[in-house]
């Protein structure tokens, strides 16, 4: 759980830890980190919010004409970075980015992740993810650039010496615990050169911030080993991609509100309409939770990868959402369609939003046998086509922000869409 700061505790934290730079880090609409680096001497400017950056070079933040953007740190975010020296450290603050007038940025990613928190706790619930974010572990070429080669043929759960990075991983895990992380187990996937580190639940926002602290960290290890770590959902088209399941509960008054040991599933009403309500909205949620091109190439037959709006009590057929049975008072929710490109304060606001609206509308979920259980969209192109059309997903996101993030996903698909491939190539060029 993530420790509470004030203004003076991060001041004493850099001095008596010899911090000699402080990466002041915020994410964009596309889910990409990005940071400004100052000294430590700065650091009171930085915690009296007076450092600046251009939204207009940002893409998708802000229009010319009310560019500035100001970052405002979040206390409780201050981690030292166990890879730089030892002395003259490196420290990280996430921050929210606010408008020159004091307000906050509307399309702000980790803003409108707080608006749906905000609506969660206005109904007595606190929301808890616990993310199981998956990644691949390529080599490098003769430039340090990255590539889709692997020597190696592991399988789930292998070992070494079969499991190459298992090195890499192991240090991997040990820089998040450094870093305050509690991880629950690590292990390789089914794919060759594939992963998975999961990590202890936490409330939405922080462990928003801890998937982009987790990508950070492990893409920055496995550069350190020579290895270049990729969260692309589908590098290899022979092989499993990789996804991000989301485990989900919701509590009120210290309880979770999916547990019911007395149902089938020990899930509760308030259970099985948050999954109604995320089923209602999968659609266009899809467009937040799968962001790319190359999502909708994870999301086919035959790659354990789930392809209907469906829900099951049990882990069969690759289920989108299931009903996980754990220890007492455990139960929880699990969405499988997530990948790792998405960014996870937009996607997990669009989740929550989806879920709370189903409990107050009172939405049972359909049955996987049921007539009108639809397939997940197929590509970014129908995703988005879903996502113009359902308003809740622009109230969650906000009318400028959900403009914004459908016209980057449109270009994104069109310009897709005028490539061509090397499949293209080598099955046409000499045939016709």
């Amino acid at each position: 759980m993530r420790k509470e700061m004030n203004r003076e505790e991060v001041m004493e934290e850099v001095k008596n830890q010899d911090v000699e730079f402080i990466r002041l880090q915020f994410t964009d609409l596309q889910g990409n980190l990005k940071n400004m680096a100052i000294t430590a001497s700065q650091l009171e400017r930085a915690l009296d919010n007076t450092f600046m950056f251009d939204g207009y070079s940002i893409k998708g933040f802000s229009a010319i004409e009310r560019s500035d953007m100001y970052l405002y740190p979040d206390f409780s975010t201050f981690s030292i970075f166990p890879w730089r020296p030892q002395h003259g450290k490196v420290a990280r603050l996430l921050c929210d980015v606010h408008t020159g007038d004091g307000e906050h940025f509307s399309d702000d990613p980790r803003f409108v992740l707080k608006k749906a928190i905000a609506k969660a706790k206005e109904m007595g619930y606190t929301f808890y993810i616990e993310p199981e974010c998956e990644f691949f572990l390529f080599h490098t070429d003769e430039d340090g650039l990255p590539t889709t080669l692997t020597h190696e043929r592991a399988g789930y759960l292998d070992l070494g010496p079969l499991d190459l990075g298992e090195n890499a991983r192991r240090d991997i895990v040990l820089t998040l615990e450094d870093m305050g992380f509690e991880v629950i187990a690590s292990h390789h996937e089914t794919a060759p050169a594939q992963h998975e580190v999961d990590f202890v639940r936490g409330e939405a926002l922080e462990a928003a911030d801890n998937i982009m602290t987790f990508k950070m960290v492990v893409r920055t290890i496995a550069k350190h080993h020579g290895l270049h770590a990729t969260f692309m959902p589908k590098p290899k088209a022979d092989c499993d991609g990789s996804g991000m399941h989301l485990k989900m509960m919701l509590h009120k008054d210290g309880k979770n509100v999916f547990e019911d040991p007395e149902d089938a599933a020990h899930l509760s009403k308030t259970g099985y309409y948050f999954i109604g309500g995320i089923l209602e909205h999968i659609q266009a949620l899809t467009a937040l939770t799968n962001p790319i091109v190359n999502s909708y190439k994870r999301l086919q037959p035959g790659f354990d990868a789930p392809l209907y709006a469906d829900f099951e009590t049990e882990n069969i057929q690759c289920p989108l959402i299931r009903a996980v049975q754990r220890k007492a008072a455990e139960t929880c929710i699990e969405l499988r369609s997530p990948d790792s490109a998405a960014n996870p304060y937009l996607a997990i606001a669009a989740i929550l939003t989806a879920g709370l609206e189903g409990i107050e509308k009172q939405i049972m979920p359909p049955h996987k046998e049921a007539a009108n259980v639809s397939m997940l969209p197929s590509s970014l192109e129908e995703a988005v086509a879903f996502m113009e059309q359902d308003p809740l997903v622009k109230e969650i996101l906000g009318e400028s922000c959900a403009a914004k993030y459908i016209a980057a996903k449109k270009a994104e698909a069109e310009e897709y869409n005028r490539q061509v491939t090397s499949w293209e190539l080598e099955n046409y060029l000499y045939r016709y």
